[in-house]
C-alpha cells in the first residue's frame, strides 16, 4: 500500500510555524511542552505529515505571538496553487536556518539604510561569481555566471 502524501497546505502552514517558532528562537521540544505533545508531534506537524486542528492551531498562534491567519500568509498573491509557492518555501528553509537566522537578525541591526543597501549590493554581487580560482602565480581569477 502507497504511503499517502502530505497535503500541500498542511505543509504550507507547518512551514510557517517552523518559521516563527525559529525567529523566536523557540526548541521543538519547548514549543511542545508548551502544548503539552511531544516534540515529535512538532516535528509531524512542521513537516506537515499530520495536520493541526483549528483549537491546536489557535493555541500555537498564541504561544508564539502571531494571528492565526499568519499561517497562512504568503508574500505573493493568494493561491489555491500551493505549488507555486516553492520559492517562498526555499526561503522560508534559508530564513529557518542557523546561519539564515543569524545573518537576518545580523541585518536586521543595522541602522544606517544606505549601509544595508550597500551589503545588498555586495551580497547581490557575490552572489553571481560561482567560482575564484588561483591562477599559481598568486592572483585571483573569478568565473562568473
Amino acid at each position: 500500500m502507497k504511503a499517502k502524501s502530505p497535503n500541500a497546505i498542511d505543509v504550507y502552514v507547518g512551514g510557517r510555524v517552523r518559521l516563527r517558532r525559529k525567529v523566536l528562537g523557540l526548541s521543538q521540544g519547548s514549543l511542545a511542552e508548551a502544548l503539552g505533545i511531544t516534540f515529535q508531534q512538532i516535528q509531524k506537524y512542521e513537516k506537515g505529515a499530520n495536520r493541526i486542528g483549528a483549537s491546536r492551531l489557535q493555541r500555537i498562534a498564541e504561544i508564539l505571538c502571531v494571528p492565526v491567519g499568519f499561517f497562512f500568509e504568503n508574500d505573493a498573491a493568494v493561491s489555491a496553487d500551493i505549488d507555486a509557492r516553492r520559492e517562498t518555501n526555499e526561503v522560508a528553509l534559508f530564513i529557518t536556518s542557523k546561519e539564515g537566522l543569524a545573518l537576518s537578525k545580523a541585518f536586521l541591526a543595522i541602522e544606517d539604510a544606505n549601509i544595508r543597501q550597500k551589503l545588498l549590493a555586495l551580497t547581490r554581487s557575490l552572489g553571481s561569481t560561482s567560482v575564484v580560482e588561483n591562477d599559481g602565480d598568486g592572483s585571483n581569477q573569478v568565473e562568473t555566471t
